[in-house]
């Protein structure tokens, strides 16, 4: 064969397993990683993680609002809200920008097929948000050996000026993981609930895991019938924060951990449809107050945290978190506190039995 011949035909092949890095799933291009014990599969149309699942089990990450089931750019199961939580002005609003800014609503594209490094199957995406002036790069590694995948997201600011911005992980659970015996466990402390009036929707205080509805405690562990209050955002001590959700008749339990560093705020959504729980979300995030820029920049703070980040032009930030699924007994009594100890990811039980539960990982993040 001649040397050009040669080397046309090398790069049809190198370019063929390029465009062949994505799978078409429900007639979506997503990229799947899978080993032996878990796969994990993610949305282009949007960035999404649409499913985290055990070999021969169910995810727990379920989420499609109905308006955007059409939609081909849409947030799903665990999307990444960028450059905001919640909802713009309304000068944003009529020149374009969504809830929860845009980076749900563009196309995320794939760097390569899948690799295999240092006991991980790592993917690399990325995305641009035109109206936000952002770009964000994302790495998933999901371990050959366990269910657990690890996040890096890098945000660079390409506008020619600084500006305020929020990151905020929207990870929701749903049916059937979700149901009146899901419980929620998390090491937050102190917080607020969004219903609470502005200025000073720090008061009343609330003290995880309970909120107040009409002068009345809510245990938020719990959803059943009524999601009042509807959000509620906790702050956490100390450098590792975590929330999990266990199904024990379902012997199932998703959970993550993250940085308080990169994302000091946890904010618990909770959806309820013809009576019965529809959508949690287990949010964590730059920000804890779901309010246009507008109304963040003249309430900085709460509860001593910020209420957004900055990036000077051409700057930019590199954020992570890790996620995973365990297998629980079926009286299992919810989650006193999750570790990393002894290079391994280990889940102390509440309540009497007190067991603990591991997962090696040869690192956290």
């Amino acid at each position: 064969m001649k040397p050009a011949i040669r080397l046309s035909c090398l790069a049809l092949v190198i370019a063929l397993a390029v465009a062949s890095a994505h799978v078409i799933t429900d007639g979506r291009r997503t990229i799947r990683l899978e080993s032996q014990t878990a796969a994990l599969t993610i949305d282009l149309g949007g960035g999404s993680i649409v499913d985290f699942h055990l070999a021969g089990g169910m995810s727990p990450l379920r989420w499609l609002a109905p308006e955007d089931e059409d939609k081909p750019f849409r947030p799903m199961g665990h999307f990444l809200c960028l450059d905001r939580w919640g909802p713009p002005s309304d000068a944003e609003l009529r020149n374009g920008m969504p809830f929860h800014g845009e980076a749900a609503r563009v196309e995320w594209k794939q760097s390569g097929a899948p690799e295999h490094l240092a006991g991980r199957i790592v993917a690399t995406m990325e995305a641009t948000l035109p109206l936000a002036g952002l770009d964000v790069r994302r790495t998933v590694g999901l371990s050959e050996s366990g269910a657990v995948f690890s996040v890096s997201e890098t945000v660079t600011n390409r506008n020619k000026l600084g500006r305020v911005y929020n990151m905020v992980q929207h990870a929701t659970i749903g049916p059937p993981f979700l149901d009146e015996t899901t419980v929620v466990d998390s090491n937050a402390q102190k917080g607020f609930m969004q219903s609470s009036p502005l200025p000073n929707p720090e008061q009343p205080e609330i003290r995880w895991p309970e909120a107040i509805k009409e002068g009345k405690p809510v245990d938020l562990r719990r959803l059943t019938t009524d999601p009042d209050p509807n959000v509620t955002s906790f702050v956490i001590e100390g450098d590792l924060g975590w929330v999990a959700a266990t199904n024990a008749s379902k012997e199932l339990l998703i959970g993550y951990i993250f940085r308080t560093a990169d994302y000091p705020w946890l904010n618990i959504w909770r959806h309820v449809q013809d009576g019965k729980p529809l959508a949690r979300g287990l949010e964590f995030g730059t920000s804890g107050l779901h309010q246009p820029f507008p109304v963040l920049v003249r309430k900085p703070r709460i509860l001593e945290r910020p209420t957004f980040a900055y990036l000077d032009a051409g700057e930019s930030a590199t954020r992570v978190y890790t996620a995973f699924l365990m297998r629980v007994p079926s009286d299992f009594a919810g989650v006193n506190q999750v570790l990393y100890r002894a290079a391994s990811i280990v889940v102390q039980e509440g309540g009497a039995h007190g067991r603990e539960l591991s997962i090696p990982v040869n690192r956290l993040f």
